[in-house]
């Protein structure tokens, strides 16, 4: 059973595809490396500015590997549905493993970007062995215990809307593009709301103290940014919640009571 494929860029078709069993390895560089003997994988990326022998990448049961051979390249492992998120490779490191699904291995030749991609469908989870009643004590509380019903998780997704869209880099909407996004699920939206929401997130998420205690905290700048920053790392808001910010939604759903330390 093949774990891992191999995709150069740009695809030449499926037979440019490279699959590779546990166990097999795959080296990619300039130029295919002299051998004796069988054949080894080999991934050849023709351009002056990457070595001969680039680095290789290793093949396991549940994840990859990855080897960067150059002496002074850094590569960067990209996940393109992580919005943004990315691992760095340095020069000399050796099977380094990537826990990526779908991943973009980014080397820098000379003045270019070269990529390739690498599809690791086959990844294991834990199965539960005992149902919740079978276990004794308390239940382990949640980090991050959000409700996908109130408000505020309507303007944390519309925060996280475009970073989550394919767009990384992206600059976080303001709080009146917020306004216009949510209008159609919440009439009643307006600035002061969309704000008190973003305000009751920084709490709820830990990164404000709560009003119920006399320290304040230090004043937390770039509030919008570390939310999204908190979210998408935790995958508090995933691509499929986005659906959040288009289907019709009962007003009973969005209402709760609004004084603090509950959500509005």
């Amino acid at each position: 059973m093949y774990s891992i494929i191999v995709v150069p860029a740009p695809a030449a078709g499926p037979g440019s595809q490279v699959r590779l069993a546990p166990g097999e390895r795959l080296h990619f560089g300039r130029a295919t490396p002299q051998t004796a003997g069988a054949p080894r994988h080999h991934l050849d990326i023709p351009h002056p500015g990457v070595s001969r022998t680039a680095g290789e990448i290793g093949a396991t049961a549940s994840y990859w590997t990855l080897s960067n051979f150059s002496a002074a390249s850094t590569y960067v492992v990209e996940n393109p549905e992580g919005a943004g998120e990315h691992i760095k490779i340095a020069p000399g490191r050796v099977d380094a493993p990537v826990p990526f699904e779908f991943s973009r291995v980014v080397l820098p030749a000379g003045g270019d970007l070269l990529d390739f991609s690498v599809w690791a469908p086959r990844h294991d989870y834990v199965e539960r062995a005992y149902s919740a009643s079978a276990e004794e004590g308390e239940p382990t509380a949640l980090a991050f215990p959000l409700d996908r019903s109130k408000r505020y998780f309507l303007v944390l997704a519309a925060l996280c809307e475009s970073r989550l869209r394919g767009a990384p880099h992206a600059p976080l909407p303001t709080v009146d593009r917020i306004v216009e996004r949510l209008r159609p699920l919440w009439p009643a939206v307006n600035r002061a709301s969309v704000q008190w929401n973003i305000d009751y997130l920084a709490v709820k998420l830990r990164l404000k103290p709560g009003p119920d205690t006399a320290d304040a905290g230090p004043r937390l700048n770039g509030k919008k940014e570390s939310l999204v920053s908190l979210a998408l790392r935790f995958d508090l808001v995933r691509e499929d919640d986005l659906t959040t910010l288009t289907s019709p939604t009962t007003p009973t759903t969005l209402t709760a009571p609004t004084p603090l330390p509950e959500a509005r």
